[in-house]
This record gives C-alpha cells, structure tokens and sequence, in this order.
C-alpha cells in the first residue's frame, strides 16, 4: 500500500485495522511514520467521524 485513503475515513479505517491485523505495523504510532501522517491530526479526524483507536486492542473502532 503505498498511501492510506485519508480522504475516506470508512476506508481509512478498514486499511488501518488491515495494517495492523496483517501485522505489517505493530502499531499507530508505526503506520503514521511510514505514511508521514500526523497521528494527533489522525485521530483527530477519526474522532470527529465518531472512530477511536484503542491501543490496548491495537484497532480502530
């Protein structure tokens, strides 16, 4: 995968939870380095569409 859908954010969902199931990333923090992302920014913008990323499950709900 060569970019995340960030524009989607159902879809921005679903690639970060396949990222992190297919255990390509250990974890957010590791997805937004190699995306170049912003992970306060990134959570901002799954909050304000009612998703949250829950470290203890290591996904995005």
């Amino acid at each position: 995968m060569d970019h995340l859908p960030e524009h989607d954010v159902p879809m921005l969902v679903s690639a970060i939870n396949f990222l992190l199931r297919d255990e390509e990333f250990d974890n957010l923090d590791q997805i937004c380095y190699h995306f170049n992302l912003d992970r306060r920014q990134l959570e901002a913008r799954l909050e304000a569409a009612g998703f949250h990323y829950d470290e203890r499950h290591n996904r995005v709900w």
